[in-house]
């Protein structure tokens, strides 16, 4: 789901995760640390370690209290995902011996005879099912991964079938995400404080203690059981977006356990809220730019002049869904939050650009906000009878509110906006505010780690798209940078992550990778 500091109109795209399209559209036509100063140690460009082995190692976690988790038997039984199990891990671990939560994992065993442990996978967020990606994973890795690994999937803490945040009911959801805040005035601010006060609230009311405990942290220390429960000595693992903050956070805190470790679509741990926001604001534009240009050079595009031009339509088209929202055939209008989401969600892949013509042709031509609604309700889980399929909105929110919050001290909220809006002109007006979100939220903050460098970590691959627009670029190079064994390798072209869905360069370095520990020239460029 998109990646701004925050989610709604408030805050940005917020989610970074790989979109998916509903059969019916098929058929009709995806964190606040200061970053940490200092000398980077020299990169190790040895060989990743073998992948994990059957065998239970012991691990620095693996004692008192803990050690009951990390040697539990998981049940897996036959399930539609292919085997399920559910794992236990502490609510809290600063008191392991007190409740724990049940994560929920599907695994698809590995198509040979000998495989090379689990790679464990995540397809970002936060907020976003493991679970429901497993089948899609699948069929992205290749078929000698497939071959000798078991894929596994898993819900975070908080997630859809682990403890999962809940909130509120859907007519409260689409009011909130409908919402066009006005930030012009104090009261308006305040109004959109308020509403997320509520939010909070709901949440802390119907999801009880669990909910100061979805933390990335916590969430990362369950990976290592997960781990230590499947057997492997060490964590081989393939994360997408916010997958590869749970990624990095856990090389931070188990170096040694590091086995193969892929970072795709890399977002730092150490970014900034105005960083996430500017950075996201500026990939939004740049790949807007990059779809106004395709569609112009082609037939049919609804958008005429030059690039700047199509700006201006879609800015324009913006501004009078604010104004006086579209009609959809339906009781629900399109607000102009709504329509930036039905722009937004089809800019994670350039596959997608084609929806978004057809969107944007009705909205521009027949004041028709219908497929830029459904585009939207794609983006966040929304079924057409109302309800949400998932619960990646407010888990998202909750966990993003636990990991790192800023003051909501209205003039510097300005400030940024303005940083923002200037560097972002058609989008940026939908990625400032995000301290909003969690000024009134029920829990407290819980932070962070203090360094993220993984000294002693084996080689980690992180992987970056030149024209992402969740996780920009230089978020790679940063991430990278930031990992002591950090190997940048780059695809040179369109949309949110690469590997699987670009080129056979890249597939054909992440499978050298995680099959026989084959690790690229750091600067690969494919």
């Amino acid at each position: 789901m998109p990646l701004s500091a925050r989610l709604v109109a408030p805050a940005g795209v917020g989610r970074d995760r790989r979109p998916r399209l509903a059969a019916a559209l098929v058929s009709a036509a995806l964190v606040v640390v200061v970053l940490l100063a200092g000398c980077v140690a020299p990169k190790n460009q040895a060989s990743a370690p073998a992948a994990g082995t059957s065998t239970p190692a012991p691990s620095d976690e693996a004692t008192g209290d803990l050690a009951q988790f990390y040697g539990q038997q998981l049940d897996w039984t036959t399930c539609a995902e292919g085997e399920c199990a559910t794992a236990q891990v502490p609510t809290d671990y600063a008191n392991p011996s007190g409740p724990s939560i049940g994560i929920a994992l599907a695994r698809l065993r590995a198509t040979g005879g000998e495989p090379l442990g689990s790679l464990l996978v995540n397809p970002g967020g936060p907020g976003v099912s493991g679970v429901d990606f497993l089948a899609s994973v699948a069929s992205t890795v290749s078929p000698d991964v497939r071959l000798q690994y078991d894929l596994v999937a898993f819900d975070p803490r908080g997630v859809q079938r682990s403890s999962p945040v809940d909130c509120v009911d859907g007519p409260a959801l689409d009011e909130l995400l409908a919402y066009d805040a006005d930030y012009s005035t104090d009261a308006g601010i305040q109004t959109v404080i308020d509403m997320y006060g509520e939010l909070g609230a709901g949440c802390a009311e119907r999801t009880g203690d669990s909910l100061a405990h979805v933390d990335t942290v916590s969430a990362t220390r369950d990976l290592d059981i997960l781990r230590g429960a499947l057997g492997d000595e060490k964590l081989s693992y393939l994360g997408y977006s916010y997958g590869t903050v749970l990624g990095s956070t856990y090389a931070a805190l188990f170096p040694a356990k590091v086995g193969r470790l892929v970072l795709d679509g890399a977002k730092p741990p150490t970014l900034t809220t105005t960083e996430v926001s500017q950075g996201q604001a500026v990939g939004f534009e740049n790949a807007l730019r990059a779809y106004i240009a395709d569609c112009q050079a082609g037939p049919g595009c609804p958008m005429d002049g030059s690039v700047d031009d199509g700006l201006e339509q879609i800015a324009g088209l913006l501004d009078r869904a604010r104004s006086n929202p579209l009609s959809t055939g339906t009781a629900r209008d399109l607000t102009a939050s709504l329509a930036f989401y039905g722009i937004a969600m089809p800019l994670y892949s350039q596959s997608y650009w084609p929806y978004l013509t057809q969107a944007l042709t009705g909205a521009l031509e027949n004041n028709d906000g219908s497929m830029l609604l459904q585009l939207a309700d794609q983006y966040f889980d929304r079924e057409p009878d109302g309800t949400y399929s998932t619960n990646a909105m407010v888990a998202f929110f909750a966990i993003n509110c636990l990991d790192s919050r800023d003051p909501a001290d209205f003039e510097a909220m300005r400030a940024e906006a303005a940083q923002i809006e200037a560097a972002a002109p058609t989008v940026g007006v939908y990625f400032g505010y995000g301290a909003t979100v969690c000024a009134q939220w029920p829990v407290p903050e819980v932070g962070g780690l203090p360094s993220y460098t993984a000294e002693g970590a084996a080689p980690i691959l992180v992987v970056g798209t030149t024209g992402d627009p969740a996780t920009p670029y230089a978020w790679a190079e940063e991430m990278a940078d930031l990992l002591s064994s950090g190997v940048l390798l780059t695809y040179e072209g369109e949309g949110h992550t690469a590997y699987g869905s670009s080129n056979e360069c890249i597939a054909a370095a992440v499978d050298g990778y995680l099959l026989s520990g084959t690790v690229p020239a750091d600067g690969t460029r494919c």
